[in-house]
């Protein structure tokens, strides 16, 4: 799994974009997405749905999971494929930066979303999908995921994100995860101990790029024509928002 580092492996800009093959409810393609337009990028997008991925994803990925950024080489003919959400991040924010969020300390933030991909992921699955893991209930998976919200409440106590006072690269890389959670029983969530951390994704989920992250597009077939992510007036009529998406 790559880290966000200050020197990211070199990706051109090119023109045809880049093509973003997405799934709007995941939080892995929301990460993406929020790297992108933090990065002020522009990027086909291509939503997909995941019982019925298009040929055209899997020739370029065979592993069949989104994100996938695919990238025009310097002949239009070749193309390069980046298949992790925290490297398309990294792609994004060192094209472009202007709100800095590479701007923190890298290795406090690359700790944070390890703990978030290895460890808090596997719980968060197993609390929103207890009926497929009766190992435990569902509030012991609550429980073994709430070890990770304890620690971010811990630092969001001391800063309005989590590694200071502007958004960094931790915030974007886990605040999906967290928005998942949330979701599984917003009534619970937001019941629990943890005001500065329910303050946070409250925030979060008005902020204006998040809005538009949550853009619902209709899913894409081959013939379709191009959607431009973030839209433009172009996709206005294709593309809705919708923030409050069901789990």
């Amino acid at each position: 799994m790559s880290g966000f580092v200050n020197s990211a492996r070199s990706y051109a800009i090119t023109v045809p974009p880049p093509r973003l093959y997405s799934f709007r409810r995941c939080p892995y393609a929301m990460r993406a997405r929020l790297g992108i337009l933090f990065a002020g990028l522009t990027v086909e997008l291509r939503e997909i749905v995941l019982k019925n991925k298009p040929a055209q994803m899997l020739a370029v990925s065979p592993k069949g999971t989104v994100p996938v950024l695919e990238l025009a080489g310097g002949d239009s003919s070749e193309r390069f494929v980046i298949e992790e959400s925290r490297e398309i991040v990294e792609w994004a924010l060192q094209q472009s930066d202007p709100q800095g969020l590479l701007n923190t300390d890298l290795v406090s933030a690359n700790a944070l979303i390890d703990r978030n991909d290895n460890e808090f992921k596997h719980w968060l699955d197993r609390y929103k999908y207890a009926d497929r893991h009766p190992e435990l209930s569902q509030l012991d998976y609550r429980k073994k995921g709430e070890v990770f919200l304890q620690a971010l409440e811990s630092l969001l106590a001391k800063n309005r994100f989590l590694l200071g006072a502007n958004i960094s690269i931790a915030d974007i890389g886990i605040m999906p995860f967290v928005r998942q959670f949330a979701h599984v029983d917003r009534e619970v969530f937001y019941s629990l101990p943890y005001p500065n951390l329910q303050r946070w994704l409250r925030g979060w989920l008005e902020h204006p790029v998040f809005l538009q992250v949550m853009v619902k597009c209709q899913p894409w077939q081959e013939g379709d024509e191009l959607v431009v992510f973030p839209r433009t007036t172009t996709i206005t009529l294709k593309c809705s928002s919708e923030v409050n998406a069901s789990k």
